[in-house]
């Protein structure tokens, strides 16, 4: 399962990471950067020695995009947790007093649960402060006329070389994720929100 969002405007891939690495690598968790350059990953865990939930892990891919970068964050194995967290129910259920015995189990597995909700508040959070956004650049928007060719101004109703219509041709962004979208897309093809111009 994973999830992906672009951020259009001046915002490096190795800038998010370090931010990503600096929130989660503390406490029960672990993370460390994987590579440099236009494609970065980082890799956040629970620290094995961790009671509960097997290893819960996430992959936050970052890369750079044209005007800006594309963050997909990726689960994987939690099915221990899930299994953890059936576990304290069943002994729960049989014994009301075990869950005293199990209420830092029990925080580390829902921890574990909403990482990637953690981790999308933080990406979210600097690149308010970067001022980024998941609204398409002002150069993106710009529209290569179909008809003559020529290079048109955000929103043109009509091309200024040959006076073609453009409206239906101009591109826009998800509001959701910020995938950019080709002209007269009802539907986000990354996350299935609706668009509408």
């Amino acid at each position: 399962m994973s999830e992906q969002r672009t951020y259009h405007g001046d915002i490096h891939p190795s800038d998010m990471a370090s931010v990503i690495v600096a929130a989660f690598n503390q406490g029960n968790m672990r993370a460390q950067q994987v590579g440099y350059g236009d494609k970065v990953m980082v890799q956040i865990a629970l620290h094995q020695r961790a009671q509960s939930g097997g290893q819960a892990a996430l992959t936050v891919t970052i890369q750079r995009v044209e005007d800006g970068v594309s963050v997909a964050i990726g689960q994987h194995q939690w099915l221990g947790v899930a299994a953890s967290l059936g576990q304290t129910a069943l002994q729960t259920f049989l014994n009301p007093w075990n869950i005293i015995n199990r209420l830092d189990d029990l925080a580390q597995d829902i921890s574990s649960l909403t990482l990637a909700d953690q981790v999308w508040e933080n990406v979210e959070k600097f690149a308010r402060a970067a001022k980024v956004t998941k609204t398409i650049s002002t150069r993106l928007q710009s529209l290569t006329c179909p008809y003559c060719g020529t290079a048109n101004k955000v929103a043109a109703p009509s091309c200024e070389s040959c006076g073609a219509p453009l409206g239906d041709f101009q591109p826009l962004s998800c509001p959701k994720c910020g995938n950019v979208l080709p002209a007269k897309e009802k539907v986000c093809v990354n996350c299935g929100t609706s668009v509408g111009r």
